[in-house]
């Protein structure tokens, strides 16, 4: 039949579904899975049994304090910082064992799908060196302009305030302000990837398209503003004391490189030994990606929220939240 039928010559044929979908940003690619609502069902019910079954003690104390111990050669969480040399070593060191957190493996996670997207092992690992370098340009100015914070303020900081109102320390608020902002981040990057929301990354994904990484490395570099690991408070206490911008700069920028060098190791050898694979299980379904990035980042998402908002009101008497045995 003519085109001219319609009353618009050369009238286009309708779109297709599939030519309806379009990439707006890096982690959301307009192949959205049939099963939206399962998948934001699943993934919120693994963010709240993570935020329940989380064993800090045993990650920071067994895994952590142990890690350091071994690295160092002496009690890292019981010796004295005693320089600036010494000093630098133990934040990486510290950064080093405090790496297997949730929202290190998420954030991760997300960007996991980017792997083999280049059929030689040489593309691919040029490939996956590009979002490492983003997302260290996310990170390296948050943690440097943190760590340089601490150096000016020194032991007027939050966290070394010990006064409580109703149980909420300074250090504790701050946290819960921190981790909560943090999480929402998250679940709304989660909620984007599978198309429930509308990509917020998507405008200025068009001028910078590797946004969604810096915004992921900043992310990894906030960890550090409300993060209560001890060790890390080992070596805030150190910056404080130094008085030093500098010094607090370096140390914490080499606390977050320490805090991400396990899983981009391990992101590298995911490349090297099962990128092409990946590759073909992700081509063989578009919407995949779609599902383990948004997984990856409602688990992370949820998993913050709760775990560094609602459990400590649980824990507090302000709501109900079930506690672990091991908790």
């Amino acid at each position: 039949m003519s085109t001219f039928a319609s009353g618009r010559p050369n009238a286009p044929a309708d779109p297709t579904p599939r030519q309806l979908t379009s990439r707006t940003s890096l982690f959301v690619t307009g192949d959205f899975p049939r099963r939206r609502w399962l998948t934001l069902l699943l993934s919120t019910a693994g963010g709240l049994l993570l935020a329940y079954a989380w064993n800090a003690k045993l990650v920071d104390d067994e895994i952590g304090f142990s890690s350091a111990d071994a690295l160092l050669g002496h009690d890292a969480h019981g010796t004295p910082i005693t320089g600036v040399l010494s000093g630098i070593l133990f934040a990486f060191v510290s950064g080093l064992a405090g790496s297997f957190t949730a929202c290190n493996i998420a954030a991760f996670g997300a960007v996991g799908p980017l792997v083999g997207q280049t059929p030689s092992l040489r593309g691919r690992l040029l490939h996956v060196a590009r979002p490492l370098g983003w997302i260290f340009a996310g990170m390296a100015p948050v943690s440097a302009a943190y760590g340089a914070l601490v150096g000016l303020a020194g032991t007027h900081m939050p966290q070394f305030s010990t006064a409580a109102a109703k149980g909420l320390t300074p250090r504790s608020i701050q946290s819960m302000v921190t981790f909560g902002l943090i999480g929402l981040v998250m679940i709304v990057l989660g909620l984007a990837a599978v198309g429930l929301v509308r990509d917020p990354l998507a405008g200025l994904s068009r001028r910078f398209p590797n946004a969604p990484l810096v915004l992921v490395g900043a992310l990894i570099g906030g960890f550090l503003v409300g993060r209560p690991y001890p060790l890390f408070r080992d070596l805030f206490r150190h910056a404080a004391d130094s008085h030093d911008p500098v010094y607090g700069a370096g140390a914490f920028l080499l606390q977050s490189i320490g805090n991400i060098a396990v899983m981009a190791l391990l992101f590298v050898l995911l490349t090297y030994t099962a990128g092409g694979r990946l590759q073909r299980r992700l081509a063989a379904g578009p919407a995949r990606i779609s599902v383990l990035t948004a997984a990856a980042f409602l688990v992370a998402g949820v998993f913050t929220v709760v775990y560094w908002d609602v459990r400590i009101l649980g824990r507090l008497g302000y709501i109900w939240f079930p506690p672990s045995p091991w908790s």
